[in-house]
């Protein structure tokens, strides 16, 4: 049977066990590899109270959060999307 992508639908190191993570949306555990990350910011202070400080002219701190996706829930909430073996080859970032 031919191979569909030359990294086994992967990424990062070659050999061994990657290290499991817990999908956000459904739970299920993945392998760290085939996982798709997405990572936004988000603000510790609510958006009225947040614009009300930014006008005054105060730093409003926001921090990073990194959620972990498997692949049916990335396709499935549109974080990753279905691409053409041709486009499969092209090495720009993944919308």
């Amino acid at each position: 049977m031919p191979k569909k992508r030359k990294s086994g639908g992967r990424t990062g190191s070659k050999g061994g066990r990657d290290s499991g993570v817990h999908c956000t949306k459904c739970g299920r555990i993945t392998p760290r590899g085939k996982a798709k990350r997405v990572t936004r910011w988000v603000s510790l202070v609510d958006a009225t109270i947040g614009k009300e400080l930014r006008d005054s002219g105060a730093i409003v701190p926001s921090r990073q959060v990194s959620e972990w996706y498997c692949i049916s829930c990335a396709i499935h909430t549109h974080k990753v999307h279905i691409r053409s073996s041709a486009d499969r080859h092209k090495r720009d970032k993944i919308r």
